[in-house]
């Protein structure tokens, strides 16, 4: 049947067919590097690597840009707070991006194009909608987009343009009050320069002003200019990000970008990744739930375990973040990279492969590759992985030996899914379990019979020691690290103060 992915646009799953027979382009909304990335971000990030993994083991040639928002708001903000350039500021949070990214296993996009390094070609896209009378300069200096002016607007997030409330489509990250347009429902192309900005170096000169752009415009500037010069082309085949990115800002990408090209369409394909909450809360500063990437590293949580666990959900279906569903994955990771082991050091048939495992190789292909093209139906495609180390275990049980069918089916899943432990095997793992408790309920110095009531025991007695420590009784702080590990508990204290507990398996 081919490839068919679930397109935004006209909300449909439809037969995936690029611009170009075999070859795709892919843009992907990447980071605004003025703080780490949480885990949130980095399932967006994965459920991309997954499409990309997955249009390369298709055969297509890919052409992958991934932005990266080094100038906006928060950074200028945050810059001045710390006396520095907003370069200074964005680089360090750059380079955590990456290697995140890395440790999880992020293939490396084609192209990673910072916005402060584009501002001239979104010069060049302001100076021409601004030619073709659909952009304006308002009294404040600034260049807004007319949305009145593009009939099209709302297709994308099928709102309706009446329905728009003053300031909604604009960036979220400036007052609907901040600026005098023509209409309130208009966005900023182009910011006029303020004090602020010039303190951190986030000015730029332009013919229509001194400023800044604005955070819609840059994805389309360097999209459109870096696939023009590579592949010749104006539309792309996918635009892949968040749900929370389909209003405004993907819909004020594709009104500015149409209008500039004189497309129908910015992109072919629109894919959006739902939410990833934690404990089936959105995780925010105001919840303070906030994971990243390196604090599940400092956890001992596997990278492998991660992936199956992102990739256990369906992109387009909320999924949540709990110790145990960690722990599962922990697991599931683990039984992989057994056998993983137990295949690498199993002979190999060397007459004609075995029938069964012959069979066992093709059936998985198939089941794989159709749940993948089902709309990346990983979970689906999960199921036939395991199926696969059941079959492949009880083969070997029996003496059969595998032949080079079997283990390139091996060799393809892993290729896509990459979810093997780091280190396979069973030593040294731990779990991490956050330090929570209810505060109402009192816990014995003995875990609970019930082994899934552990981990709620073990994020307890954490508690308790954190708030000894708190109140400076180290000794009883001390007791309850000493409780914790003859049961076979570890805390963990990190630099900021505070502090996790982790199973040592």
């Amino acid at each position: 049947m081919g490839l068919r992915l679930f397109n935004t646009l006209t909300r449909q799953v439809e037969d995936f067919v690029p611009v170009q027979p075999g070859r795709v382009s892919m843009y992907t909304c990447g980071p605004t590097v003025w703080n780490y990335a949480h885990i949130g971000n980095f399932r967006t990030f994965l459920f991309e690597d997954l499409l990309r993994r997955w249009l390369e083991a298709s055969r297509y040639q890919v052409l992958h840009i991934m932005n990266l928002t080094d100038v906006d708001d928060r950074i200028i903000k945050e810059a001045g707070a710390r006396g520095v350039s907003i370069r200074q500021f964005t680089e360090p949070y750059a380079q955590a991006f990456h290697e995140d990214r890395r440790w999880l296993r992020i293939r490396d996009a084609t192209v990673y194009p910072k916005a402060t390094e584009y501002v001239k070609p979104m010069i060049r896209l302001v100076e021409g909608l601004l030619a073709k009378g659909i952009a304006y300069k308002g009294e404040d200096g600034s260049v807004y987009f007319a949305i009145a002016r593009f009939p099209a607007y709302g297709k994308l997030s099928q709102l309706d343009r009446r329905e728009l409330k003053t300031g909604a489509g604009a960036s979220a990250r400036v007052a609907t009050d901040e600026y005098a347009k023509e209409d309130a429902r208009d966005f900023a192309l182009w910011k006029a320069a303020k004090p602020e900005d010039e303190a951190v170096g986030a000015v730029w000169d332009a013919p229509f002003g001194r400023g800044r752009p604005g955070w819609h415009l840059e994805c389309s500037a360097m999209a459109l200019d870096i696939l023009k010069r590579e592949w010749h082309q104006e539309v792309l085949d996918i635009h892949a990000g968040g749900v929370d990115l389909i209003f405004p800002h993907h819909e004020d990408e594709i009104a500015q970008s149409c209008a500039y090209t004189g497309q129908d369409r910015f992109a072919r394909f629109w894919l959006h990744g739902e939410f990833l909450n934690v404990r089936g809360t959105k995780m925010s500063k105001r919840f303070g739930n906030i994971t990243t990437p390196r604090d599940l590293r400092e956890d001992g949580v596997d990278p492998g375990a991660i992936r199956l666990l992102v990739f256990g959900t369906h992109y387009r279906q909320k999924m949540d973040l709990t110790d145990e569903s960690l722990v599962a994955a922990r697991e599931g990771s683990r039984r992989l990279g057994e056998f993983g082991n137990r295949l690498e050091k199993a002979g190999s048939s060397q007459a004609d492969e075995p029938e069964a495992f012959l069979r066992a190789g093709r059936d998985f292909i198939s089941r794989f590759t159709s749940a993948m093209d089902n709309d990346l139906n990983s979970a689906e495609a999960i199921g036939a992985v395991f199926d696969l180390v059941r079959d492949g275990n009880r083969l070997l049980d029996s003496g059969i030996q595998p032949g080079p069918t079997f283990r390139e089916a091996w060799r393809f899943q892993e290729g896509v899914l990459n979810a093997l432990p780091a280190v396979t095997g069973s030593g040294g793992i731990t779990i991490k379990v956050e330090m929570e408790a209810s505060g109402t309920v009192k816990m014995g110095e003995h875990p609970p019979a019930d082994p899934t009531q552990a981990e709620s025991w073990a994020a307890y007695w954490a508690s308790e020691r954190r708030t000894a420590r708190s109140a400076r009784n180290f000794a009883e702080a001390d007791r309850i690290r000493d409780l914790l590990k003859r049961h076979g508990w570890e805390v963990r204290d990190n630099k900021d103060g505070s502090a996790g507990v982790v199973r040592v398996g």
